[in-house]
């Protein structure tokens, strides 16, 4: 063999060389990839679309609980509100959860339905003195998030940003509207007696916006 045929040898078996070890780059890269990869089923607990926060999941979670513990502790108006009239702030704390802007209280009441205005009722509660107006929110709209905030467990750490704690709240107040409302017509609730269960924000002592939890027209 000649140098020339000797030289084209070697550079062929350089060239094999140099693709062999390309390859096995390539293999070595893919193997990599695999090992760190997970496979996510759709629709499984490690699915995104799955982690990210849904309101009405959240809500249709939340409201039984929220329910259940009002109910538990509500406070009957009558009580409530010479607690109130005593001392506005060991009330609060005797009987509510704490927010920034006031304490959330649970209540129970009987009463009959007067005036309706807009998204409330007004209602005349018995044991209460003339001078304690009490309107209960019936919709449609409801407003606030003192069902979210009545018993102290869901807390704005919990949630991504102040979006989703202000939905997780609408999602409730959505959810209570479903379960406690949907069976009677608010605009016919004037003249008609109702035993209710709620919350409310003491802030004004003598004026009562109250969330049903739940409400039995009789």
């Amino acid at each position: 063999m000649n140098t020339q045929t000797e030289y084209a040898a070697f550079k062929s078996d350089g060239a094999r060389l140099k693709i062999l070890a390309s390859v096995a780059a390539v293999v070595i890269v893919i193997g990599a990839i695999a090992v760190d990869t997970t496979v996510v089923k759709i629709g499984s607990a490690h699915d995104v679309r799955e982690q990210s926060f849904s309101p009405e999941t959240f809500g249709a979670q939340e409201f039984p609980k929220i329910q259940a513990d009002v109910e538990k502790r509500a406070v009957d108006a009558a009580t409530l509100s010479s607690a109130v009239v005593a001392d506005k702030k060991a009330a609060g704390e005797k009987y509510g959860v704490a927010t920034s802007t006031g304490a959330v209280v649970p209540v129970s009441l009987t009463g009959t339905f007067g005036a309706r205005k807009a998204n409330y009722s007004e209602i005349k509660v018995d044991g209460l003195p003339a001078d304690v107006t009490v309107r209960v929110q019936t919709g449609p709209a409801i407003n606030g998030t003192d069902l979210r905030d009545a018993i102290g467990a869901i807390q704005f750490g919990q949630f991504t940003n102040q979006i989703e704690y202000q939905d997780a709240g609408s999602a409730i107040n959505n959810e209570m509207k479903k379960a406690v409302l949907s069976g009677f017509d608010a605009e016919t609730l004037t003249g008609k007696t109702a035993t209710i269960v709620g919350v409310f924000k003491l802030i004004n002592p003598k004026n009562w916006l109250v969330t049903p939890v739940k409400v039995d027209v009789k």
